[in-house]
């Protein structure tokens, strides 16, 4: 099992910049997949960005050109900035492990809050 931890979030003004992190409890090196997801309160997750083992990156629609997913496996960290933020790009983010079909994992989540 791994467990996540996240940190990073708060509240900026729109059009700043954010950089949230999340550790894990092992290496990342061999995690299939690490993304960032999204949620506001009466909706799902949505996906943020994901990163895949082999590097292969996929960015949600809304944040395309804004973010940036990276990770740093010497330090088992995934990580997101993100820039231009905008007043909908509020809601708790939570990084995400998927590691096997019957193994993956959520963090706790950490709060981002931009304000118009």
């Amino acid at each position: 099992q791994v467990q996540l931890v996240e940190s990073g979030g708060g509240l900026v003004q729109a059009g700043g910049s954010l950089n949230l992190s999340c550790t894990a409890s092992r290496s990342i090196d061999i995690i299939s997949v690490m993304g960032w997801f999204r949620q506001t309160p009466g909706n799902q997750r949505e996906l943020v960005a994901h990163i895949a083992v082999g590097g292969q990156i996929v960015y949600g629609d809304s944040v395309k050109g804004r973010v940036t997913i990276s990770k740093e496996n010497a330090k088992n960290t995934l990580y997101l900035q993100m820039n231009r933020l905008k007043p909908e790009d509020s809601g708790v983010y939570y990084c995400s492990a998927y590691i096997s079909p019957t193994m993956s994992a959520w963090g706790q989540g950490t709060q981002v809050t931009v304000s118009s």
